[in-house]
Order: C-alpha cells, then structure tokens, then sequence
C-alpha cells in the first residue's frame, strides 16, 4: 500500500495561450487553453519542478481531492504526495490535460471561435510531438527553465521519452514506465477496433454529434470494454473475478451471466457518461502514430542520441500489451548512446494497469529514484545553470534543422 498523504484539496487551473499552436499532421489552433494542476512548492532557484504526463483517459488532476467532490480522487494519487513515492514536500508537481482532451483543455468539444462551433470532426490529429510543444509553452510560462524530471507510465512515458529528444537540455532525468518505442501491430488493431466501434455509431454523425444533441454511447462503452480487456492479465481477471455467476445458476441467454461482463459493462457504461468520443480517437490515434525513430530510418539509436537525461525505465512481466520486451529495446538504445540508464522489471500480476497500482516494490524504487534527484538537487544548489531556456532551444534546433 503507499505511505504518506494525501496532498489535499486541490483547484485546477487554466492557461491560455493566443501563440497559434502548428500540429506535426497539418492543422493549427490559433488560441487554445491548457488545464492544469501543481502540487507542492517550486524551490527558490526553480529546480524541483516534475511533470507528470497523463496516459490515454486520464487528465490534469494526478493528485489530491477536489473540495466540491471528495472521492473525485487524482488518477496516481497513490504515487503522489507528501511522504510518498513522488514527494511533493520536495518537489513541484505539474499536472497538464492534453491539446485535444476534454477535461478543460481545448479539445473537439471546444468552441471553434472562426465558426462559434464545436471543433468536432475539424479538430487536427494530434501526436505526443504536439502534446510536449503545447506542455512546454505551459512549463515555460511558469518560469521554469529545466524540469528535474519528466514522468509518465504508458502514453504518459512515450511523452517523457519525447520531452528528452524535443528539449534534451531542459530535463535532467526522464520516468519511463510500461511503454514502448511504438506500438506492435496487435495494438493497433485494439485501437482500430475500439475506434471502428465509436464511427460506426449511427450518434457519432461523422465527429459532429455535438450539433445533433446526442453522444456515441453505444460505441464508447464498447471502446472502453475492448481497452480494458487488454489493460489486464489473464491471471488478473481470474482472480478477479474467474468464472463467478452474478446468479444463483446460467441463465441460458445473451444477458449479463458472469461477473466479468457485468464490471465491463459497468466500466463501458462509467466511461460513456464522461469521455468525449472525438478525444478517444484522437488519444488512440497519437499512440498509434508514435514513433521516434521514423524521420531517422527506423534506426533507434539515432533517434535516441538526442538525449542527454538520466533515464528510470521501468516494465512489469504480465503487461502484455506494453511487454517488458519493448521496454528493453528503449534501454538498449540508450545505453548504446552510453546515457545513464537504469531498469527494472517487476514481476507483477496485474498487466498493464500494474502502474497505476499499489506494490511495494515498484513504489519504492521510484522513490529511491527521486531520493537520488532531490538529493542531487540538494547537492547543487541548483539545477538549472547553464541551462538553455526551453524557447531558446527549440528555436537553436530550427536554426539547425
């Protein structure tokens, strides 16, 4: 179980942006609004700052409790706190909705304000590229030049891994859990899947349902269904729930008869109530899109070479969707470009949700890892000399491109 505390009631907060943001596929947003929490307190020379990247349906709010909704609980509160894994008695926690979402950053149900509607099917594809351009235009607004670290588990770590070649100078070490360099073809086929199930909801109207007053319930909650089957192991699900009868005995039919697909209806139906269809797409289509290593032949040593972070990677042995074995080729090209890399593979049974879970172990070794940054940080004084601001540097790789 995690130690510490809670961070407490915490207020979400919105920054607005009027530098027109230019997407990787094509597209642009003239003004957009980035949704964001911090937890902690930034240090006096501004070198405690971590952020934290969210994966595919979570949001801005890691950590803590909202004052108005209690149980409305951050999604890795269990890894977030004082006294916990990520110590917010030391370090400065940032928390960010993705460009697309739909918990308060400008996403497909935002309003267009070149039409006064919806974006809806308008909105640009997104890929992490644009997510980690759009975070550092909001870490550059709070004034801070380098990030002690950047973190993430699944899509969340594909943007840790982006935040160290798109700004190598401005994040000293990078949090890699249960991700992969890309994504196999199996996974792109759940994530078509799950995508066919939301457009060929006769509500989804082409992406412009918002128009016509409804929601492609139907088809979210069976997108949600299909990605949750593949969020847990085998054995996860046996123990969960093996074969257990919601009745006394089978009822003969194609209603809910066991255990299992009444929590999956029930999550498919949960899902359906509060996520937007159009970010789902998106948000399934940046994972399929992920790729550092395209623009350099497929070779991932080069892509990596850009670097110069500290790396954590962490897999756990039953995530099958994200396996340890991809977790491994990300190491080996890091330590191919002789970078401070450290990894870990945990035995867990719980697949690829086990990073959002409680184990001792795991949690322990991410707050040995920030032991090892904070008391670095302690050491220094100060993280940030010689340290190129991120505008700066982005605008040196253009010059350079």
């Amino acid at each position: 179980m995690a130690t510490g505390h809670s961070v407490g009631a915490v207020t979400p907060r919105t920054m607005s942006f009027d530098t027109p943001l230019q997407f990787r596929g094509g597209g642009s947003i003239d003004r957009y609004e980035l949704m964001y929490e911090t937890y902690g307190t930034l240090n006096a020379d501004r070198s405690n700052a971590v952020l934290v990247c969210h994966a595919l349906n979570a949001s801005h709010h890691v950590a803590g409790y909202y004052a108005d909704d209690p149980r409305n609980i951050g999604w890795w509160d269990n890894m977030i706190g004082p006294g916990k894994a990520l110590d917010t008695d030391r370090f400065f926690v940032i928390g960010v909705n993705n460009i697309g979402g739909c918990f308060g950053s400008t996403g497909p149900a935002s309003i267009d304000a070149r039409t006064g509607k919806p974006y809806g099917s308008r909105f640009p594809v997104v890929t992490v590229e644009d997510w980690v351009q759009a975070q550092a235009r909001l870490i550059e607004r709070l004034n801070i030049s380098r990030l002690a670290a950047v973190m993430g588990g699944s899509l969340g770590a594909m943007q840790a891994l982006q935040w160290t070649l798109a700004y190598p100078e401005s994040v000293a070490n990078a949090i890699v859990i249960a991700a992969a360099p890309t994504l196999s073809a199996q996974n792109i086929a759940f994530n078509e899947v799950a995508r066919q199930a939301i457009t060929t909801d006769p509500d989804f109207h082409g992406g412009d349902f918002y128009e016509h007053g409804v929601k492609p319930v139907r088809g979210l909650r069976l997108a949600r269904m299909i990605g949750h089957i593949t969020y847990l192991s085998d054995d996860a699900m046996m123990e969960k729930f093996g074969r257990s009868l919601r009745g006394a005995r089978i009822g003969y039919h194609f209603d809910v008869d066991f255990e299992v697909e009444s929590y999956l209806r029930y999550q498919g139906d949960k899902f359906a109530e509060y996520f937007d269809a159009n970010t789902y797409l998106l948000i399934t289509r940046t994972l399929d899109y992920f790729d550092p290593a395209l623009d350099f032949g497929g070779d991932l040593k080069a892509a990596l070479a850009r670097a110069k972070a500290r790396f954590l990677v962490a897999s756990f042995t039953s995530d099958w969707r994200f396996a340890p074995t991809r977790s491994r080729e990300i190491v080996k090209a890091l330590l191919d470009n002789r970078l401070d890399v450290s990894y870990a593979e945990i035995n867990a049974p719980h697949g690829h949700d086990a990073f959002l879970l409680d184990d001792a172990r795991y949690h322990k070794l991410v707050g040995a890892y920030f032991d090892n940054i904070s008391n670095a940080i302690t050491r220094a004084g100060a993280l940030g000399n010689n340290v190129i601001p991120l505008k700066a540097a982005a605008d040196a790789r253009k010059a350079a491109a």
